[in-house]
């Protein structure tokens, strides 16, 4: 392409022959090389343009599968040793655990989400009574789903919402077990009392507010949400796991390796 004034300050005349590596007298640029994109932008737009065609595909690799391009080696091995420590602590939660009688192993994580349980109930009241009730298990999932969120969009890191997907389908778990004890009313409340001497009970006043069905079916309906929790910790173990597995391969010997002080 042959330019009759320069593209970049309207300079006339030009070089007859434009070609490499001519320039505008005035201003200096190639003209050759002007409007050419650089190659970086050229692969940029290639990538977009990929996420584009198969938005699943850009979605999971720069958020759930997200890996950096370098990871400190001993923030690896602390992660390893988390997730070893979750996985274990889910195996006991699985074997003190029994759908079928109502029984929840994992105290020490119930006591966890059983704060954000209380908070649910209130921050949930302008709504009505219904959603009040039903506010307290709204209010323990929110805070894992909240949490892993918090941990893709501000430090897109991804093992670190795999944990949160475990407490989640914890929570889970524990709503299942809530629900199975309004079919069977045994368990003690945080007011001291048996779920079968107060009206206090979530799932027995949200199952009757549905209709007779559902408190009928309670128990069944407590078991299928109690296994969709444990296999939601299980997903959660093996995202973490694929992750560690995924980052091996860009670990360096730098402890600020993937933080803002890394300045290699």
């Amino acid at each position: 392409m042959s330019y009759a004034v320069c593209p970049k300050c309207g300079h006339s005349p030009l070089p007859a022959d434009q070609s490499l590596p001519a320039a505008c007298p005035a201003c200096g640029i190639v003209l050759a090389k002007f409007g050419v994109a650089p190659l970086n932008t050229r692969r940029d737009e290639v990538e977009a343009d990929a996420e584009e065609t198969h938005p699943e595909g850009g979605f999971f690799k720069r958020w759930l599968l997200h890996v950096p391009d370098a990871v400190a080696k001993t923030d690896w091995l602390g992660r390893c040793a988390l997730l070893i420590a979750v996985t274990l602590y889910t195996f006991k939660i699985f074997h003190d655990t029994d759908p079928q009688y109502g029984d929840l192993g994992g105290s020490l994580l119930h006591g966890i989400i059983l704060p954000w349980h209380e908070a649910g109930h209130v921050v949930f009241r302008p709504f009505g009574r219904f959603m009040t009730t039903l506010g307290g298990t709204l209010g323990q999932h929110l805070f894992p789903i909240t949490l892993g969120v918090a941990l893709l969009v501000t430090r897109r890191d991804s093992f670190g919402a795999s944990i949160a997907f475990c407490l989640l389908g914890f929570s889970v778990m524990d709503m299942g077990h809530y629900m199975h004890d309004a079919g069977d009313p045994q368990m003690m409340m945080v007011n001291g009392e048996s779920s079968a001497e107060t009206d206090g009970h979530d799932f027995i006043n949200i199952f009757s507010a549905m209709g007779g069905w559902w408190l009928q079916h309670a128990t069944t309906i407590g078991i299928v949400w109690g296994r969709i929790g444990e296999a939601m910790m299980l997903i959660g173990i093996a995202w973490g796991a694929y992750m560690l597995w995924l980052q091996k391969a860009n670990l360096s010997d730098s402890a600020f390796a993937g933080s803002p002080l890394d300045r290699d």
